[in-house]
């Protein structure tokens, strides 16, 4: 079989069956593809027979495809065959396994949190739970690829775990039967005071507007009259998923034709698109504020930049990444898959998305590095730097800029912690306190609170007792004790701390009801609703 197929013969078959696939017909125009094929085949062929050490041909043939990518943009990617699980899994908004977060603590595996609606939350695994054996072997010391090996598994499969718990002196033992895990995109859904809801959704899978319905109507029946939407540092997804989102907020026009959410344009015009808003919503009406840092992109970008465009509500926070470029997946033959740039985002108002890429090796870098001056933005003025951004103008007449990403109506800065800060969360001493502090205290704090989370906000302090055990410990995991660093930043440390005792008890809802009470992009936010309706009555 060797003799019969030789592997340069393979792999021309598969760069001619990859452009056929594709149907660039243009592309194959004359000799010119089939002449540098060709020249690869040699190449690869000649590297083969005589390199003075034996090769790996396929790896050459990936580093080779790596490097025709990036000739091109920074979106162009290629995906080996054992990335795509995990990629898929990524989108399509769920795995197979346990169902449990985890941490690596002092050698141990410590669930986080069990994953509602899975096997282990039904079984009554619960936050802070150590799993010290799985299927009767020892499990300390394990890695993180070791324990998603033991952990994760086909639908139906089966598990035994041995878990120490607080208060109790023998192991525990469970058999779990592995299941279907939801992976959520709407981290939260809460609400901020008496009228104000909050929603963060991490990113665009599947599932996202079916788990973004359910959030607000839940937050309606608490009474919610106000929304923030954060898709702060979402880095986007499934393109029908940011359409849907951006539905829920946009009603018809006085004419009563359909909104256009994005369009995109292409050299091929076949992969020239338009979608609109048809659906009528419940929510509407709802004044609305949208979220957005730096590392918000793609999706959040499209759905942010329909909401600005229509001034049908107030962005806040930084310009977004500037993720503009549509990619369609081409699955090979391997079961790895090319993801090309087709065509490029535009908002309604026609404002390509896509920020330039000319320098590529500092695209990345060039988000998160902008001078942004703080500030209200509603008509969106041109700095210094910023003279050669086009213009476009809202619906309601608005300025606004182009030049790729979408830059809020207010730009509020997330603030920042010191480099002492820094070191106690890349050390992870947060979560390792606490661990054994609900270890000594757990069951003290739940029969006080109870499930009375508003109480525990209100009345449980992180005082300066538990800070100083606290400093203690970190001076014990040889964390230096920066004096000042710590005076400026005493307040997100004592959110930090009270926040992770909060999510044992009452998970994502617990540790975000603390943390965005120190928030203060979200309590500008909360003091703009008055501009917000203001400007949906101009569209």
């Amino acid at each position: 079989m060797k003799k019969r197929f030789s592997i340069p013969l393979i792999v021309t078959v598969f760069f001619v069956a990859f452009v056929g696939g594709t149907q660039f017909n243009h592309l194959i125009s004359g000799d010119n593809i089939y002449e540098q094929l060709s020249k690869f085949k040699d190449v690869l062929s000649l590297t083969e027979k005589y390199y003075v050490e034996d090769v790996d041909t396929q790896n050459l043939t990936e580093h080779a495809i790596t490097g025709l990518l990036n000739e091109l943009d920074p979106h162009s990617v290629y995906i080996k065959a054992q990335q795509m699980q995990r990629v898929t899994e990524d989108f399509q908004g769920r795995f197979e396994g346990i169902g449990v977060e985890f941490s690596i603590v002092n050698d141990t595996i410590t669930v986080v949190q069990p994953i509602g609606g899975g096997p282990s939350a039904s079984l009554g695994i619960m936050s802070n739970d150590k799993i010290v054996r799985i299927d009767g072997k020892s499990s300390v010391g394990f890695t993180t690829e070791q324990v998603m090996k033991g952990l994760k598994g086909p639908k139906g499969t089966k598990v035994s775990v041995s878990i120490a718990r607080s208060g109790i002196k023998e192991l525990l033992e469970f058999e779990i039967v592995r299941d279907i895990i939801p992976l959520y995109s709407v981290d939260v859904s809460t609400m901020l005071n008496d009228k104000v809801g909050y929603v963060n959704v991490t990113r665009f899978a599947e599932t996202t507007s079916k788990e973004m319905f359910t959030a607000l109507q839940k937050l309606k029946s608490q009474g919610m009259k106000q929304l923030v939407l954060d898709l702060r540092s979402n880095p986007g997804g499934y393109l029908d998923q940011a359409v849907k989102m951006a539905d829920m907020f946009l009603e018809a026009d006085a004419k009563g034709a359909p909104r256009k959410v994005v369009y995109t344009l292409s050299r091929r015009t076949e992969f020239n698109e338009e979608y609109f808003a048809y659906t009528n919503s419940e929510f509407e009406k709802v004044p609305l504020i949208i979220l957005l840092s730096n590392g918000s992109a793609s999706a959040s970008e499209i759905v942010s930049g329909a909401i600005q465009d229509w001034d049908r509500g107030l962005i806040v926070g930084e310009t977004s990444f500037g993720k503009g470029l549509v990619q369609k997946q081409f699955p090979l033959s391997d079961g790895s898959a090319l993801r090309l740039t087709i065509s490029r985002y535009y908002t309604p108002s026609g404002r390509l998305i896509q920020r330039s890429y000319a320098n590529k090796d500092k695209y990345q870098e060039e988000a998160f590095t902008r001078d942004e001056q703080e500030g209200e933005n509603i008509e969106h003025k041109e700095s210094a730097a910023d003279t050669s951004r086009p213009k476009f103008k809202t619906a309601g007449g608005r300025v606004i800029l182009g030049g790729g990403g979408i830059t809020p109506d207010f730009i509020v800065k997330p603030g920042s912690i010191t480099k002492y800060s820094i070191q106690l969360n890349r050390r992870n001493m947060f979560y390792e306190f606490i661990t054994g502090y609900l270890t000594r205290n757990g069951e003290q704090i739940k029969n006080k609170y109870k499930t009375d989370m508003q109480s525990f906000n209100k009345n449980f302090a992180i005082d300066d007792s538990l800070m100083n055990e606290f400093l203690r410990f970190t001076k014990e995991k040889k964390i230096e004790f920066v004096e000042d660093d710590f005076k400026k930043d005493k307040d997100y440390i004592q959110a930090r701390l009270k926040a992770y005792v909060a999510r044992n008890y009452w998970n994502n809802e617990g540790w975000y009801s603390v943390l965005l009470g120190i928030d203060n992009q979200v309590k500008k936010a909360i003091t703009l609703f008055p501009e917000a309706e203001k400007i949906a009555r101009m569209n």
